[in-house]
């Protein structure tokens, strides 16, 4: 019989045991509820009969958006979408019927609805009892929708190789037993392979490259080798036997694996027969250009050179370096760059409005830098250069030398001007000439009258001082029409040798000056003589009357303080220079006159020796006659004049005498009234106008001769043919009928002796120097003045009878043709 103490001891040991396994299991327990609840992954247990929840850990509950209580809620067929539920519950069954655990993809839906796919591995356990199945959740999401992308790629991929123009074929190496490499082996060809090559997928499926093309192996090798070893596309040309064209293959490897790559075939040969040709071409262009003698150039829309050609340096002096280097304000003048610039705004405008015309070409003549620091002109012809949509990228010049034709251009025009404005002045001339003829008749007959009464009025009758204004002012008119006349250049006919230096400082010292400068006490007067200054021939009443209207209009041109400066000096010029007027080679008496004015504007340049073009108010400042005078005075000198002038700095004229090497003469005494009194000589005045007859005789009565007179030249024949005249008073201007020439001509076939002296209002002619070759004395002007005409008539008288000389008859001439 067994002890049932021991017996009890056994129990009490095995129930302690047990206690201490159910301890121990329990501790097991919440270690592993503690795993589970700290776990990454999502743990759900389910009871394997009824399918509910009994355990979810946090990160599952996070994994749904459930709280652990809503989770222990809910069965499996709460967190499955039902297209994928029929799926679940048959790997759940499976699992309790005792089935081997397995991983598989399903997917769940959150408690917002959302779906997300999980990686589940599952496992049968028993939980507090109850057989539960445990499922360990991954979130799949991002793995499951990239490997949707990539078969989504891989579809979309394979369609693109399919459609693709280009040739692709997808190679893999192949290795032999030892691992060492062989060959590549084609694993998949396009349609346009199949295309291009006439070659069917499935004979070259499988076969190596050597099998395909053994003459290109080295090749492939090559460039597969590169990719192989950096992953960086590689690419290489080859000439495809079968079908006896070049490709262009460009070798990828598109996946992370040094085992395979794939080519791109690019059919290049017309390519490269284009760009032969085109090589062909650009060689024969380049040849062109560089043999060209005319520059042709590309740039950029930043006007940066992008070609020029090697005759830049013949033209220019820079080197096709040099100018490629250049900026565009360092290749054009300032003015030209403005001008090219607003050109080319012009036409960048019309781009903008959609209105470029890619066949318009510019021509611009734009001036240039020449590496010597000189220009020269280049006449431009510019394109547009576009590109395959017709937008403007750039431009395209051929530029020619055209100096030497700019510089003939501008010649020309200088003298198309100096010649309308010589027409324009002879014009004027003409016309000052008509009017002082008009004016000189209507003086005459004042200034005759006037010194008539003169000689009959006694010094202490008050008439006399009336008398007596009347012949100032006609000496007043006399200056004014002395002065059309200069204008008219017939004007001048002393031709005395005087010196500048001496004209000069007469002036400068005469009453004339000195109201010049009361009138401009601001105005600083200096002078610069050169001392060994060369004499001239001319008039030094009309030299210094030009000097006086130089100087006038330099203190007229200073509104504020300023100086004028008379200067004097020799200039020799070995060639011909190009001013306002053209300075022809020579020795010269240079006298200029500079003030520190106003300046003369461009737009009044051309004009200001027009009669009356003045800016100063006529009547206080002059006649409007004083810059014509000094053009008249110095045309009459055979002179030049030349100007320099800037707005705001001031003006400098320039007048240039020709030299002559004679000595100046001492002045010659007045003839006394005595020695030109006459002994009762018969005169015949020939004058058309009464008033000018009058006072002729009156003068010459005074001076005792026995005067007739006749209106025509016609009365004159008619009167000689009955009469004599010991001398004639011949008018050489007589309208309508014959003028003194002819008159003188019809005399001379009755008295081949007659002597006569010549007078008119103008200045000496043509006609005058006829009728002195004929035999006539001297010339004298009007108005009559007794001293003049008294010791012209008393020399003819004493002259021996001139030879005759027989001239043809010739028409009179109207007045304005005459001057």
């Amino acid at each position: 019989m067994n002890d049932p103490s021991k017996a009890y001891q056994e129990l009490l040991q095995e129930n302690n045991l047990l206690k201490q396994k159910i301890l121990e299991l329990r501790q097991a327990e919440s270690e592993y509820k503690m795993l589970f609840a700290h776990a990454v992954d999502g743990i759900l247990a389910a009871d394997s009969q009824t399918k509910q929840f009994v355990y979810a850990n946090p990160a599952l509950c996070r994994m749904f958006g459930y709280t652990e209580g809503e989770m222990l809620a809910l069965s499996v067929e709460d967190i499955h979408p039902k297209a994928s539920l029929e799926h679940v519950l048959a790997e759940f069954d499976a699992l309790a019927r005792g089935k081997k655990t397995r991983v598989i993809n399903i997917p769940c839906r959150r408690q917002d609805g959302s779906v997300f796919y999980a990686n589940i591995s599952t496992t049968s356990v028993v939980l507090d009892g109850v057989k539960c199945n445990v499922g360990f959740f991954i979130d799949n999401t991002e793995h499951q929708q990239a490997e949707e992308a990539l078969q989504k790629s891989d579809r979309e991929l394979k369609a693109l190789f399919k459609s693709m123009i280009n040739a692709f074929v997808l190679f893999e190496s192949v290795f032999d037993q030892d691992g060492n490499f062989v060959s590549y082996r084609f694993v998949y060809i396009n349609d346009a392979y199949e295309r291009i090559t006439g070659v069917k997928h499935d004979e070259v499926r499988g076969k190596t490259v050597h099998e395909v093309w053994p003459n290109t192996e080295a090749g492939w090798v090559k460039a597969y080798g590169g990719v192989a070893t950096t992953g960086v596309p590689s690419s290489f040309d080859m000439y495809h036997e079968p079908t006896g064209k070049l490709y262009h293959c460009n070798v990828y490897r598109p996946w992370d694996t040094k085992d395979r790559f794939c080519v791109v075939f690019e059919d290049i040969t017309e390519r490269k027969q284009a760009e032969e040709a085109l090589r062909e071409s650009e060689n024969k262009y380049r040849f062109l250009t560089e043999k060209m003698t005319d520059i042709v150039w590309m740039a950029d829309m930043n006007l940066k050179t992008l070609y020029v050609t090697p005759s830049v340096q013949t033209l220019l002096g820079f080197t096709q370096q040099e100018r490629m280097h250049q900026t565009v304000d360092q290749q054009l003048t300032p003015d030209s760059l403005s001008y090219g610039l607003e050109a080319m705004a012009r036409e960048l405008a019309l781009e903008e409005q959609g209105k470029g015309d890619p066949k318009r070409n510019a021509t611009l003549v734009l001036e240039y830098y020449h590496k010597d620091g000189s220009t020269r002109w280049m006449e431009t012809i510019i394109s547009g250069v576009r590109n395959d949509r017709g937008v403007l990228t750039g431009l395209h010049g051929v530029s020619r030398d055209i100096t030497e034709r700019k510089q003939a251009e501008e010649e020309k025009r200088k003298l198309e001007e100096r010649l309308k404005r010589a027409e324009k002045m002879e014009v004027l001339g003409r016309m000052a000439g008509g009017v002082a003829h008009d004016l000189n008749n209507v003086l005459g007959v004042l200034s005759g009258y006037s010194e008539l009464l003169l000689m009959e009025i006694p010094e202490n009758q008050k008439v006399r001082g009336h008398a007596e204004k009347i012949m100032q002012s006609t000496q007043k008119g006399a200056a004014i029409i002395q002065d059309l006349l200069t204008l008219a250049r017939r004007g001048v006919k002393v031709s005395d040798v005087v010196n500048f230096n001496q004209i000069a400082s007469g002036f400068l010292k005469a009453p004339v000056f000195e109201t010049i400068r009361d009138y401009h006490p601001r105005v600083t007067f200096r002078t610069e003589y050169d001392p060994n200054l060369l004499n001239i021939k001319g008039s030094s009443v009309h030299l210094e009357k030009t000097l006086m209207n130089l100087v006038s209009n330099a203190a007229e041109a200073i509104t504020e303080t300023g100086a004028v400066t008379i200067r004097t000096e020799n200039r020799y010029l070995d060639k011909a220079i190009m001013g306002y007027d053209e300075v022809k080679a020579g020795d010269y008496a240079v006298l200029s006159v500079t003030d520190t004015g106003m300046g003369i504007p461009a737009e009044q340049r051309e004009k200001i020796f027009e009669p009356f073009y003045t800016k100063k108010t006529m009547g206080r400042s002059g006649t409007g006659l004083g810059l014509a005078i000094v053009w008249g005075t110095v045309k009459d000198h055979n002179g030049y004049i030349d100007i320099q002038t800037k707005v705001g700095e001031g003006t400098t004229f320039t007048l240039y005498f020709p030299v002559t090497r004679d000595e100046m003469t001492a002045p010659q005494p007045k003839e006394l009234f005595l020695q030109y009194r006459g002994r009762g000589e018969s005169v015949l005045v020939v004058d058309d106008i009464p008033e000018q007859r009058d006072v002729a005789a009156g003068l010459l009565k005074k001076l005792g001769y026995d005067v007739h007179t006749v209106s025509s030249g016609e009365e004159a024949v008619e009167y000689l043919k009955s009469n004599k005249a010991d001398i004639l008073v011949l008018d050489m201007i007589m309208a309508p009928g014959m003028d003194g020439l002819a008159t003188y001509q019809k005399i001379l076939e009755m008295n081949p002796k007659q002597k006569a002296i010549i007078v008119s209002g103008f200045s000496e002619t043509d006609r005058v120097r006829m009728a002195q070759r004929l035999g006539a004395g001297a010339y004298l002007k009007k108005p009559y003045v007794m001293e003049t005409i008294g010791l012209a008539i008393r020399d003819e008288l004493k002259r021996e009878d001139p030879p005759t000389q027989l001239i043809v008859d010739q028409p009179p001439r109207s007045k304005l043709k005459e001057h």
